[in-house]
Parts: structure tokens; sequence; C-alpha cells
């Protein structure tokens, strides 16, 4: 009998670790981009005397999750004691001991290596290709030839034949800072196959390993770094971000988190000391988010309506390059015009489409600038109405949520959304320019 309580508590610890993992594990699931994730690919592509040749592929499959500066850091641990005698389109960010090796010094030694993209304007000697971009990589839908990345590595000490050979071990991503969960290295059968540039001949790898890694905020373990503020034009409300969306203004115990926008120390704080830290430098405000997104519901016209959205940067310290929106609407299935923005329908759901993609164009408003006269960009949108689901009550105009590259933006509370004043019903028919016309007119005829 003794043994009984002792039994229902190793079960109670083993469900409680059975729905941790689960808890984790719906973390990681997107329900936006259920099978985005990056794939890693290692292409063994010739023996040598002591090891082979590889080319590595890193594929990002993610719809709208991309890897801005200071880029990717692609990690593992050797199976064995391998070695890099050499690298090109990448590299290892340390060496490692190498004193045991005479005249010819490997690349890498450590047992752990971790590696980087090497920089535009790489020498051609020192390129493949898809390497040499700092390690941006674009989102699947914005950009797909530049979401691959690439690199060519000569591993030593390895074994040289596929029964000797082994995948590394451990593979970690870091982008550029935690958030990916990697899996075990699978062979790949039959290895890839490689197309000549003329189409008429094909060539294949000797071996072939895939990792899969996939994102999660639990992982993460980031505090929102956006929020969204709405208004429209039949309510003089204008809803902020909620208060301390991002994290609260704290001089006290931690001096210099924000900066005033007019303070006449700006240009000295934004240019001193931790100036190419990534951590942010946001305009004190009531929300401390880097970045605002603002919903105004702006015209009404019979058949159709128009929105503007506008994004502000309010980090001093950081501009976004190849940034991006996906909002969740149920109109979206009825967008007719979108004004200097791209857009893409994402349909996670099969027959619903309330999800919109929207990204700068490029050359454009693709670079969203530091926090200032030019930290903005914005476009409006115009929608269809649909007469069986249209209407400006109860908050219904406004998103029911906003992602800024990849991450949940803080949305206010659907208690403060600006509401349909109760004694303009013809609102819905009317366009407030219209209805200033006629006042307009109404009191020069009288």
């Amino acid at each position: 009998m003794a043994r009984l309580p002792l039994l229902r508590l190793g079960t109670a610890i083993l469900l409680l670790a059975v729905l941790s993992s689960m808890a984790r594990l719906a973390d990681a699931y997107d329900p936006l981009d259920p099978t985005g994730n990056i794939t890693i690919k290692w292409d063994i592509m010739q023996w040598t005397s002591d090891g082979y040749v590889a080319v590595v592929s890193i594929y990002n499959y993610q719809k709208y999750r991309h890897i801005q500066a200071p880029g990717w850091n692609l990690g593992w641990v050797w199976a064995k004691k391998e070695i890099i005698w050499t690298m090109v389109g990448g590299q290892a960010t340390e060496q490692g001991d190498c004193s045991q090796f005479k005249g010819n010094i490997p690349h890498c030694c450590k047992r752990d290596p971790t590696i980087v993209d090497l920089l535009p304007g790489t020498p051609y000697n020192m390129q493949v290709a898809n390497c040499c971009k700092g390690g941006v990589l674009s989102s699947w839908v914005q950009d797909p030839v530049n979401a691959v990345a690439t690199f060519q590595i000569s591993v030593g000490r390895s074994g040289t034949t596929n029964y000797t050979v082994k995948a590394p071990l451990n593979f970690t991503l870091k982008a550029p800072g935690p958030g990916y969960t990697c899996g075990i290295a699978q062979k790949v059968k039959p290895p890839t196959k490689f197309i000549s540039l003329d189409g008429r001949r094909t060539t294949q790898a000797h071996v072939t390993w895939n990792v899969t890694c996939t994102y999660s905020q639990f992982v993460a373990q980031r505090a929102p770094t956006c929020c969204v503020s709405l208004s429209s034009f039949y309510n003089e409300t204008i809803v902020n971000c909620p208060k301390c969306s991002c994290g609260c203004q704290n001089n006290i115990t931690k001096p210099g988190s924000c900066v005033e926008g007019k303070s006449p120390y700006l240009a000295s704080v934004v240019n001193g000391p931790g100036k190419s830290s990534l951590s942010p430098l946001v305009q004190c405000t009531t929300h401390m988010c880097p970045i605002r997104v603002h919903w105004h519901v702006k015209l009404n016209y019979r058949e159709y309506w128009r929105v503007k959205i506008t994004v502000t940067n309010w980090n001093y310290r950081m501009n976004y390059s190849q940034w991006n929106l996906v909002v969740q609407h149920p109109n979206f299935d009825k967008v007719t015009t979108i004004f200097s923005f791209n857009y893409k329908s994402l349909n996670p759901y099969g027959v619903i489409n309330d999800t919109g993609m929207l990204w700068g164009i490029k050359y454009y408003n693709d670079l969203l600038m530091v926090a200032g006269p030019d930290g903005n960009v914005q476009s409006e949108l115009l929608f269809r109405k649909d007469p069986s689901t249209f209407t400006f009550e109860k908050g219904w105009a406004f998103p029911r949520r906003i992602y800024f590259n990849g991450e949940n933006c803080v949305m206010p509370s659907p208690d403060a959304y600006p509401w349909l004043p109760n004694s303009s019903p013809g609102l819905l028919a009317m366009p407030i320019a219209t209805w200033t016309t006629l006042a307009f007119l109404w009191l020069h005829m009288w």
C-alpha cells in the first residue's frame, strides 16, 4: 500500500512533463503558416583524401518571417573528430585550437563550430551562389530567390564513404537571436539532384542530410515589439496603443531606456556608446514599442470603404529592411486595391480568406527608416462591401490581429474601439465628405 502514493506521484510528474512538452509544441505551431520552417540541406558533393566537400544550403520556407541584419548563424557538434579545412561563401566565427597541425592549418578545429555568412562585396574567389548577403534571408512570399543562403565546406577526418561518414549533431540556428529549434539530421533518399544550366545533364550528391528548424516565441522569450492604434472618420476618439504594451518607462532603475524625441541631446544619445547594439533605443512613449501600426477607417462609399495603414518606427537604432505586415480582417476576401504596398493573400484555412500579407515596394518603401521624420511608411486599402456582413458597428471595421515581421502586435481592448455614434445610421451609406458638403450648402442657402 505504501507504493500507491509514490505511484500516483510518479504518474502526476509524468503527466506534467507531457503537458509541458505539448504546450511547447503548440506554441511552435503557427496557424497562419502551419508548414513554415527553415530547412538546412547538407549535400556531400565529392570525397577527398580524408573527408569530403559539401554544399550547405539554408532555405527559409516561412511565408512571412524573415531573417534581418545582423543575420543568421548556424552551429552544430561534430559526430567524430572532424575539422574544417576550408570554406567558401561563409566562415567560422572561431578557429579553435589547431596547434597539432603543421604547415596546412585548418580553417576551424572546434568540435562545435558556429558559421556565419560573408558580407556583400566579398571577393569573387570566396563566393558561391546564394552567399554573401550578410546573413539576411527574405521570407518565401516576399522574395523566394533571396530566401536561400549557401556555403561550401571542406571537411577532414570524417570518413570517405557513404558508410563511414556521419551527420553533424545538435544543430542550432540563431536569427540573429534565439527562437529556432532544430531537429536531428535526416538522411534523404535519393540524394539531391542538380540540373546543369543548359538542362542537358543531371548530377547527384553522394549523400544528402536534411535538418528542419521551427520558430517558437516560447523559445525566443521575447517581449512584444509592436502595438496597434485605431481611429475612424465617424468618431473623434483616437485609440492609442495600450499603456506599457512593450514595457514601461522606468528612468529610476533603467535610466536611458528611452529618449525624448525633442531632446537637445538626441543626436549624442543615438550616436553614443552602444549605437551598434541590437537592443532598441526607443522614443519615450506610453507604449514603449519600437513599432506602432495605426489603422484608420478613412472613407465610406456606397459600395466600397477605405482604410489607411501607417507603420511608424520609434526605434533610433534600427532600420527595418524587407519589413512586412500580416493582417487579419474578414473583408480581405473582397480587397480590390492596395496603394503603394505589395499584397498577397495567405489564406491559411483554405476556404476562409481573411488574412493578407503586406510589404513595401522594392526601392520605394521596402526600407522602414529609423525613428524621425522619415521613420514611417503608409498605404491605403480599398475594400468592396459585402452587404451580408459589412457594418461599422461594434468595431467590425478594425483588424482582428496584426503581425509585424512575424511578431504578434499588442491590440487595444475591444471595449476601447471607436464606436459608431447611435445617431448616425446614415454613415453606412454615405461618406462623411458628402455630409460635410450638404451641411455647407444648407448653411449658405439659409
